[in-house]
């Protein structure tokens, strides 16, 4: 019932979208001519009720190029492998020399890789990238069997053997923890393409270090209460009908409410620049909300365990996590150099709790260990913006070259 009303909403958005393009057209060519009050004020409501609803499509990640060294190269969307949960998407360019191969790991937690497309973008002129771009569980068919926390490291060894011996990972947020056990599993079985080096940023590797709203959030309830109010299953009218996932929309409005004044006045600011004729100003609110409100769909498995294992258990924290059944210790780790950084400000991930990751992998030597606190920035500016490009990412691009 959740989900067939939220595609009732959907529908009426729908109807809201198709009337504010009718309004915006009708008045576009006055407020084109010159005539301004009241006409800019209908052209930018118009423009906000073509905004109404959520998407479920994956926004282009819109890479054409990128400049390496003194020239600007194309850069070209290749599928390198694929599932039915997720493809291995290579941003391949036309250039003659050999770059470190990055495999970029994106968090599924409601929204697309695309989220990521400043880290990628920022990273393409001296590595030769690849990234999860994880699938709407909602169109993944039944017949695909189920999707759960060991799937997803079994993705990450898959997409590593696919890329090579002598690859790098840099994991974003939530996926810190499969990264890791994606590593240990690959020192386990002595795996030739286990990563020469992992960069986790911003991951809750031990969430009882300094625990945030989103901490006590996920120990607020037993794990019985997650499985029967955040979890729907897909209406007949998708392509994934009948499978038990966690709704996008629940993660993103989860989102919303944590910072909803700030929303609210981003929304509000894109209203007056729009009426105001402040294009550039718009665009750039424009474009942040076309990606924040474009979701996807968990997999129930994968979010129900990934709730009990890292945030109520913190099993990787004690070091008991398991891989289908057995166990798996991150002191195996010994040819894979670790870095981790965190933000400042992170409301989401505090500080500490990914740096915690040095002291699970107790077989590494200091050399082949960093960490590095970016100061002044929160969640998201540990991997996007100029503090990232500027302060950040000189520092992850040394470390990732000192160990290629």
């Amino acid at each position: 019932m959740l989900y067939r009303a939220f595609d009732a909403q959907s529908d009426l958005a729908a109807q809201t979208r198709a009337w504010g393009r009718l309004v915006h057209d009708a008045v576009s060519p006055w407020t084109a001519a010159g005539y301004r009050e009241p006409l800019n004020w209908w052209s930018a409501g118009a423009r906000m009720m073509m905004r109404a609803g959520l998407t479920f499509a994956r926004p282009a990640y819109g890479i054409d190029s990128v400049t390496v060294g003194n020239r600007e190269v194309p850069v070209t969307e290749e599928s390198a492998f694929a599932t039915p949960f997720g493809t291995l998407l290579r941003f391949k360019k036309d250039i003659d020399t050999v770059q470190p191969r990055v495999l970029v790991v994106a968090p599924l937690s409601g929204h697309f890789a695309t989220l990521l497309r400043g880290t990628v973008r920022t990273l393409l002129p001296d590595h030769d990238v690849y990234i999860t771009d994880w699938h709407n569980a909602r169109d993944v068919p039944l017949s695909a069997g189920p999707f759960g926390f060991d799937d997803y490291v079994d993705h990450l060894v898959q997409f590593l053997g696919v890329i090579g011996e002598g690859a790098h990972l840099v994991a974003v947020c939530q996926p810190a923890v499969q990264a890791l056990a994606a590593a240990a599993v690959m020192a386990h079985s002595k795996d030739v393409a286990h990563p020469r080096s992992m960069t986790l940023m911003a991951g809750p590797v031990d969430c009882r270090i300094s625990p945030t709203s989103v901490n006590h959030l996920a120990t607020s309830k037993p794990i019985e209460w997650f499985e029967k109010n955040l979890i729907a299953t897909v209406p007949d009218r998708h392509k994934g009908a009948g499978r038990r996932v966690y709704p996008g929309f629940m993660q993103v409005s989860a989102f919303v409410s944590m910072n909803a004044k700030r929303h609210m006045q981003g929304h509000a600011d894109l209203f007056w620049h729009l009426a105001n004729g402040e294009t550039e100003k718009a665009q750039q609110i424009e474009g942040f909300y076309d990606e924040y409100f474009a979701v996807l769909d968990l997999a129930s498995e994968f979010y129900i365990e990934t709730v009990k294992t890292v945030f109520q258990d913190y099993t990787l924290a004690k070091n008991e996590l398991t891989y289908r059944g057995n166990p798996i210790d991150m002191g195996a780790i010994r040819r894979t150099a670790l870095m981790t950084v965190e933000g400042e400000r992170d409301d989401i991930c505090a500080v500490g709790q990914t740096m915690a990751a040095h002291d699970l992998c107790t077989s590494l030597p200091h050399h082949m260990k960093s960490h590095h606190l970016q100061a002044g920035v929160g969640h998201y500016g540990v991997f996007s913006g100029r503090k990232w490009e500027n302060q950040t990412y000189p520092l992850v691009r040394n470390f990732i070259q000192s160990h290629n």
